[in-house]
């Protein structure tokens, strides 16, 4: 008989990541039946909907206090439709603190839950260590990023696979010249990135930060056209915003944008997160930008935060191959010298790509693509797991 597996994710990269997943299953003979949450990038590919998740996404301590009664309903709710689905599998993707719910509810509800995966980590090798013995307590699986996380897991017990970073396994597009063509873009000229991040709260905190440099970038260097790439979630409110600016402009949907809008940008600007690995990915040389709320910040300080940069990049070379600017650091006349420097130098570019291409070989680039190990690795284990029905 045919696998069940529920598929759970609570934001935009969750949704890329289970989708992504749920290609490489489906395009398997006898691949597994794939149901989950109600998702538009999951619903895209097949998954069929089940309850709607919304507004779950935080963004530091504080947003998630204020959040807690919610999520704690909303992981409720899907515990026990997975529950009700009968499913062999269930598959808990990112979204730390909301997967970590699901999984304790579906321990208290059943005496006998389905096998539980978790799919991509808490960063207990960044901050709060402790989350490995409690990850430990309530899943049967996890499919990490890195192989250094899995020691944090070996004292609890907790059985891990590898499958590499999935922003590595896109392949690198040649069509960024064709791009800026079609969008009618002169070839010639400095094309600028900018990426504003996908949640709202992280628009509204770092919004004006980097409306102020890039008014600072155009008011030194007026040929420099900006790119605006925005994020689903946060398109209307980028429009919005972007009416107000006086500084020249064109605006694209993340979709619109692709691998090959990436590609073709000379450099960008973005608030850190996945997207500036995805951006190195395409050789464009990023500057990170990055703002938390005040308390979360503090709890950080105080010892919660132990890595060293918070780009990916960075953290895999051990240096600051991205120049990285977070909290206190991150007001407009330090980005806007970064985005300079990069703007004036063919050369300071051509270095920073290079260095970034490093550190991606390192993140796993060229090893295939995690997509299809983390599928490898959640049928044996199902398979290991639960005996035919």
């Amino acid at each position: 008989m045919s696998r069940r597996i529920y598929l759970v994710a609570a934001e935009a990269s969750g949704d890329a990541l289970g989708a992504d997943l749920a290609r490489r299953l489906t395009a398997r003979a006898g691949g597994p039946a794939l149901l989950g949450v109600d998702m538009p990038e999951m619903r895209r590919v097949g998954v069929e909907p089940r309850l709607k998740v919304q507004g779950l996404a935080t963004l530091g301590l504080l947003d998630g206090l204020r959040a807690l009664d919610r999520v704690g309903r909303m992981a409720e709710a899907v515990a026990a439709d997975i529950v009700a689905a009968q499913v062999d599998a269930a598959v808990l993707i990112d979204s730390w603190g909301f997967s970590f719910r699901v999984a304790r509810a579906l321990r208290r509800m059943t005496p006998a839950p389905p096998l539980i995966v978790k799919y991509v980590g808490p960063q207990v090798w960044a901050s709060r260590p402790a989350r490995a013995r409690q990850l430990a307590a309530v899943c049967d699986h996890l499919l990490c990023i890195f192989p250094f996380e899995v020691p944090f897991y070996r004292p609890y017990g907790l059985t891990c696979t590898v499958t590499g970073l999935p922003a590595v396994s896109v392949e690198r597009s040649d069509g960024g010249a064709a791009w800026r063509a079609r969008q009618g873009i002169d070839g010639s000229c400095t094309l600028m990135g900018v990426l504003f991040g996908s949640r709202p709260k992280e628009l509204r905190r770092l919004g004006p930060v980097l409306e102020a440099a890039l008014g600072a970038i155009h008011h030194a260097r007026p040929d420099v056209r900006f790119l605006v790439v925005a994020a689903a979630e946060v398109e209307g409110l980028m429009r919005e915003r972007a009416a107000g600016w006086a500084f020249p402009h064109r605006l694209v949907t993340q979709a619109e944008a692709g691998t090959n809008g990436f590609a073709a940008m000379d450099l960008a600007l973005a608030c850190s997160g996945t997207v500036t690995t995805e951006l190195a990915m395409q050789a464009t040389p990023v500057v990170a930008a990055y703002r938390l709320d005040w308390l979360t910040w503090a709890v950080a300080r105080a010892g919660g935060f132990t890595a060293p940069f918070v780009s990916l990049v960075n953290i895999a070379a051990n240096r600051e191959v991205i120049p990285e600017f977070v909290q206190t650091r991150c007001v407009p006349r330090n980005l806007a010298r970064a985005c300079l420097t990069l703007i004036d130098s063919e050369d300071a570019r051509w270095a920073q790509t290079a260095a970034q291409d490093d550190a991606l070989v390192l993140l796993g680039r060229g090893q295939g693509a995690a997509a299809d190990r983390a599928a490898d690795a959640l049928m044996a284990v199902i398979e290991e797991r639960r005996p035919q029905r």
